[in-house]
């Protein structure tokens, strides 16, 4: 791998330590800390989210126009700044004011990362997003598994070490990315004729595709909303609780290898990649609807994260292979903004169903929404090749 990819996924994986101390622990904090209902929770994810949305499609705007660089400084600029007033003011509501600037801030971050990713590597193709998920899912197990045992002791160190390890972020990003170019794209004639035709088609695609997705991050969302509060009722401990996350990113890391050997044989479908994915993630949803100890939520874990592994670094993949020349950023901006919608309306809408009904109607309806999820992938393309060809015969 390229010298400049591995500055990307050391700077992914401190990131992602940092954020990965509070995120999983969001809930617990605004429904036991500050004794706020599962409800208002949800509006205050959903904040946080709708901001990352809104922040992931500047990004990806940014990255197209100024460059990866100065788009990265300023997302973590932002988000440092507000955590250090959260570092500072954790009550109710600076704790919303401040999550919802962090949801902004990061978000402006992820596109350029992965769109550099792409096109610093692009004969590596798929490798560039799942070396950056890699990275992503080691910052999960280290900052879950230290976060429970800080916040055990007190959330206020929480807020602190965050802080800490965006000041790391920043010198990784200041020292590093700048010398990382990415040539700005320069279009004939001929290649703008060709992406005027191209580019509706594949946006299409790449939002049909994304409309599944969205539907699987709603689903996956409940683990640090409905269900890590679910836990807390009956008595799996904090320390327990962020355990699974350290599970998830360990097995995700060492997996890794494992899954590669797989994943070769579906490297002419990306399709299918995901089609497995969502149903292993209807088996983790179905063992954690039965689960009531630790141990069943293990298994459930250990399951989706299998899942997970299939599907998250598949999106993005699509998504770089979609992109028309000079679109890079945003086609990526598209797919992470989709993530975070499914992370703003998943909390909400989980949050509602188990304070109007139970955890067994919302196991329910997360389990439909994988089929959708199914449907959306297998239509995604349809229309592409068609598309494609009229291409050909235009130009």
């Amino acid at each position: 791998m390229p010298r400049a990819l591995w500055l990307l996924i050391i700077g992914m994986a401190v990131n992602v330590i940092g954020s990965s101390f509070l995120w999983p622990l969001n809930a617990i904090y605004i429904h036991n800390h500050l004794g706020k209902s599962l409800s208002v929770a949800g509006i205050v994810l959903m904040l946080n989210s709708g901001a990352n949305v809104i922040g992931n499609l500047y990004g990806g705007f940014l990255f197209d126009k100024i460059g990866g660089y100065k788009s990265i400084i300023l997302g973590i600029g932002i988000s440092l700044l507000a955590l250090v007033g959260l570092s500072i003011w954790h009550d109710w509501p600076q704790y919303v004011v401040f999550l919802t600037i962090i949801g902004f801030g990061t978000g402006i971050i992820f596109p350029s990362m992965y769109a550099m990713a792409g096109s610093v590597w692009k004969e590596g193709g798929r490798k560039s997003f799942n070396a950056l998920y890699v990275a992503q899912n080691l910052g999960v197990a280290i900052g879950a598994s230290l976060g429970g045992f800080v916040a055990a002791y007190s959330f206020q160190l929480i807020f602190l070490a965050n802080t800490i390890m965006y000041v790391i972020f920043l010198l990784i990003a200041i020292f590093g990315y700048k010398g990382i170019v990415v040539e700005p794209s320069r279009h004939s004639h001929h290649e703008k004729a060709v992406n005027i035709v191209t580019s509706k088609a594949n946006l299409q695609a790449l939002l049909i595709v994304c409309a599944g997705y969205l539907l699987c991050w709603v689903a996956y969302s409940q683990w640090t909303t409905t269900i890590s509060t679910y836990t807390q009722e009956i008595n799996i401990s904090l320390k327990q609780y962020s355990f699974l996350w350290t599970i998830n990113g360990a097995i995700i890391v060492l997996g890794q290898p494992l899954l590669n050997g797989v994943l070769k044989k579906l490297s002419s479908s990306l399709k299918v990649q995901i089609l497995i994915g969502i149903g292993i993630f209807i088996v983790s949803f179905l063992v954690a609807g039965k689960a009531s100890a630790f141990s069943g939520f293990l298994v459930a874990m250990i399951i989706l994260t299998i899942g997970e592994m299939f599907i998250w670094p598949a999106v993005p993949t699509i998504a770089f292979d979609l992109a028309p020349k000079g679109r890079e950023g945003f086609y990526q901006g598209i797919v992470n903004s989709t993530a975070t919608g499914g992370r703003m309306v998943g909390p909400l809408l989980g949050g509602i169903l188990v304070d109007l009904y139970s955890m067994s109607m919302l196991f329910t309806l997360l389990i439909g929404l994988f089929l959708v999820a199914i449907v959306t992938t297998l239509v995604y393309d349809r229309r592409l090749k068609a598309e494609n060809k009229v291409v050909v015969k235009v130009v």
